[in-house]
């Protein structure tokens, strides 16, 4: 058997090649991201190999710049191993005695790890879980967008119409964007037309209520204490602004729609969990991919990164330890998310907050201990593929 250690880079990769016996058989074999450069390491690596089935490749997970190369070699019928690169440094740091770290040494470094075979892959999914998940992961990157943009079109009002945030409980309600979108200017409020405020209501549902606040913001107007200069530049970007809101929040429906046409092939019991709606679950879901690759909860409780970091040395042991947050972040967020609804609605879940935050826990704290008992959960539930059950402890 060979292990051929790749180290990835955006344009360029590093492989180098070992036997059985560690023993270095080429190295900083180096060869471009495109379909030329993976044919020329096939030639090369075909010097000393009979058939794919006579080596294993290990490569990093190191952004998406693995995924191309990752799927030539699919198609090529290799036995490919991927890791995740805090795997390597601890690896790096248990071999490397100077701090040393270059992409020959780095290639060399994972051939080696996949040849002792002390390493735990990267959850390389079937289609439907990596469609799922590049979908989910891209609803997050788009909700954060709308929050961006939201913040941006408060700063705006703050500046030109400071009173308008006290007309609304939610400035992004379907009234208040309609309203922001049609008027311009501060003295549009104060010479509004009827014609003006009938095509407004047109797209509004709650007419008696939009019109006694297009009334009231009116009458706020007048005595604004909004900035009086430049106001066309302002008000430009304010309509940009909610618009650009409203086509993003299309956009996510679709998404949504999408999730929950893939997530229906699952036909996954998660969603008994409490807490774990359609979004939440198809993200648990596909950032967990084969809950088989978790032998124990804690294992999984460690890949979310909810797990407490370790501070030891001699006698000393700290009692004060973080979470680690080492692991998926949108995993970490998703079950964060859960647990927040779980520990106001469920009992169990419920109970098991109370207990915490009456031992004197912060509520952060106390929540992540929820995280866990939730990563528990949810191992127990997909592993035995089974539906949630509220058990009280008898006291």
């Amino acid at each position: 058997m060979h292990y051929l250690g790749i180290d990835i880079g955006k344009n360029t990769h590093v492989a180098s090649l070992i036997d059985k016996n560690g023993k270095t058989l080429f190295k900083a074999f180096s060869f471009s991201n495109s379909t030329s450069g993976g044919e020329s390491l096939l030639k090369t690596v075909g010097n000393f190999i009979a058939s794919p089935s006579d080596l294993a490749i290990g490569m990093e997970a190191t952004g998406h710049y693995w995924l191309s190369l990752y799927s030539f070699l699919v198609e090529q019928d290799f036995l490919i191993h991927v890791i995740n690169p805090i795997q390597t440094d601890g690896w790096r740091k248990g071999v490397e005695i100077r701090k040393r770290k270059t992409d020959i040494i780095d290639s060399l470094l994972i051939a080696d790890l996949i040849r002792y075979g002390d390493f735990f892959e990267t959850s390389l999914a079937d289609e439907n879980t990596l469609a799922l998940r590049n979908l989910c992961r891209f609803r997050n990157y788009l909700v954060g967008s709308i929050s961006d943009l939201k913040r941006k079109t408060i700063c705006i009002l703050d500046q030109i119409f400071p009173e308008y945030a006290g007309v609304f409980s939610d400035i992004f309600g379907q009234t208040s964007k309609e309203i922001l979108k049609n008027f311009s200017l501060l003295s549009d409020f104060e010479a509004v037309s009827c014609e003006q405020l009938a095509s407004i209501l047109s797209e509004i549902k709650l007419k008696k209520f939009a019109a006694s606040k297009i009334n009231q913001i009116a009458d706020l107007s007048r005595d604004s204490f909004g900035i009086k200069f430049a106001l066309d530049s302002f008000h430009l970007q304010l309509k940009i602004l909610v618009e650009q809101i409203d086509f993003i929040q299309l956009q996510i429906t679709e998404l949504d729609n999408q999730i929950s046409t893939i997530v229906e092939k699952f036909n996954s019991p998660i969603f008994t969990i409490p807490g774990i709606g359609p979004v939440t679950g198809a993200t648990i879901l596909s950032e967990i991919g084969d809950i088989e690759r978790f032998s124990t909860p804690a294992k999984l409780v460690a890949y979310a990164g909810i797990d407490a970091s370790v501070n030891q040395s001699g006698e000393y042991s700290s009692n004060n330890n973080h979470m680690s947050k080492r692991g998926s972040p949108y995993l970490r967020k998703a079950i964060f998310q859960a647990s927040l609804v779980a520990s106001h609605h469920d009992p169990v879940f419920k109970a098991y907050y109370q207990k915490k935050r009456a031992e004197g826990k912060h509520h952060l704290t106390a929540l992540g201990a929820v995280s866990r008992k939730m990563c528990y959960t949810i191992h127990a539930i997909l592993k035995n593929n089974i539906a949630y059950k509220v058990q009280l402890r008898k006291e």
